[in-house]
C-alpha cells in the first residue's frame, strides 16, 4: 500500500508539472500580449499624427524648378544681361556603394578620381564628399555642357547609373563684359541680385522658382505615387533700359 502511493504520489506530480508550466507560459503570453497591444494603442492614439508627420518629411522630396532670370537689354534691343543655361553636379553617397565594402570603397575612390579631373578639383576634399553619410554633396555649380558631357559619357562607359546628379541651372552672363558694370550690377551663385539694377530689380528680374514634391523610399528610389505635385516654374522679365550701347562705348 505504501508503494502504491509513491507511485501515485509519483504520477500526480509528474502531470502537475507540466500544467504549472503550460500555465506560467499562458501566463506569460497574455502579459506580453496586452503590452503589445497596449504599445500599438499608444503609437496609433497618441503619437499617430506626429509619426505620421515624420514620415511624410522622410519621405517627401522637393526637386527646385529654378526659374531662369529675366534679360537685361538696351534701348535698342541689345542683350546686356543674360541667362545662360549650365548645369550643378550633385552626388548621393549613400548611393555611390557595391556588393562588398572593399569594393565600396574602391568604387567611392573611382568616382571621387573622375569628378575631381573633370572638374578640375581636389581629389581629398571629393573624396571626402563621396564617404559622407550625408544624403546630398554638392560637387560642381554651374559647370558648362562641355564638362558636363564628359561626365555623362564616363559614367556611360563606367556603367554608373546612379549616385551622381546633374541638375539643370543657370548661370548670369554679360555679354558686353564690364561695359556699364557700375549701372547693370551682377549676381551671386544663387543667381540673386547683389549690386546694380540686378538688386534694386531683382524681384521683377528673378521670377519665382517651381518644384516637384514626389516620395521616397528608404534607399531613397522613388515611389510611384499618383499624388505627385508638379509647380511649374515662373520665369523672371525682362528689363528694358534708356542706355544706348553705342552711346555707352563712347
Amino acid at each position: 500500500r505504501s508503494t502504491i502511493n509513491k507511485k501515485e504520489k509519483k504520477q500526480f506530480l509528474a502531470n502537475t508539472l507540466p500544467t504549472k508550466r503550460y500555465k506560467a507560459i499562458l501566463f506569460f503570453a497574455i502579459v506580453l500580449l496586452i503590452a503589445l497591444i497596449s504599445r500599438i494603442g499608444w503609437l496609433q492614439f497618441k503619437e499617430g499624427s506626429s509619426l505620421k508627420e515624420r514620415a511624410y518629411k522622410q519621405q517627401t522630396t522637393n526637386n527646385i524648378i529654378t526659374a531662369k532670370r529675366g534679360t537685361i537689354y538696351d534701348s535698342t534691343g541689345k542683350i546686356l544681361a543674360i541667362s545662360s543655361q549650365v548645369d550643378t553636379i550633385t552626388i548621393n553617397p549613400k548611393k555611390i556603394v557595391s556588393t562588398s565594402d572593399d569594393l565600396t570603397k574602391e568604387k567611392k575612390e573611382k568616382v571621387a578620381k573622375a569628378l575631381s579631373e573633370i572638374f578640375e578639383l581636389d581629389y581629398n576634399e571629393v573624396l571626402e564628399k563621396v564617404n559622407s553619410t550625408n544624403n546630398i554633396e554638392t560637387i560642381a555649380r554651374k559647370v558648362d555642357s562641355s564638362k558636363v558631357d564628359s561626365l555623362k559619357k564616363w559614367m556611360e562607359d563606367n556603367h554608373i547609373s546612379v549616385g551622381i546628379n546633374i541638375d539643370e541651372d543657370s548661370k548670369r552672363t554679360y555679354p558686353y563684359s564690364t561695359l556699364a558694370s557700375n549701372l547693370i550690377g551682377f549676381c551671386g551663385n544663387d543667381n540673386n541680385g547683389l549690386q546694380g539694377l540686378e538688386l534694386k530689380w531683382d524681384e521683377v528680374l528673378s521670377g519665382t522658382n517651381g518644384k516637384v514634391i514626389t516620395s521616397q523610399d528608404a534607399v531613397q528610389e522613388q515611389i510611384p505615387d499618383a499624388n505627385e505635385t508638379y509647380i511649374p516654374a515662373e520665369n523672371g522679365s525682362n528689363l528694358v533700359l534708356t542706355i544706348d550701347v553705342k552711346i555707352q562705348n563712347i
